[in-house]
């Protein structure tokens, strides 16, 4: 039969908890509320509509110039 073992015991890191000379430094990322979690995807979303929104007018306006081309030629 297997032994159980502690699997934090040897472990110097523990949830983002690490000690150094004995004492445990946080390490973990700073917590973020869910309002702010929803207002950086928001600036996010809208941020990558205007990038959408350019590179659509862009593949639009090469678009227009290939139709240019072929309407110069069928006078």
């Amino acid at each position: 039969m297997k032994k159980m073992t502690n699997p934090f015991k040897g472990s110097d890191n523990v949830g983002g908890l690490n000690v150094q000379d004995g004492r445990l430094v946080n390490d973990r990322e700073d917590g973020e509320t869910g309002i702010a979690q929803a207002a950086r995807l928001r600036g996010q979303k809208k941020k990558q509509y205007k990038i959408d929104c350019i590179a659509d007018g862009i593949e639009r306006a090469e678009m227009r110039k290939n139709m240019d081309r072929f309407d110069r030629y069928d006078y």
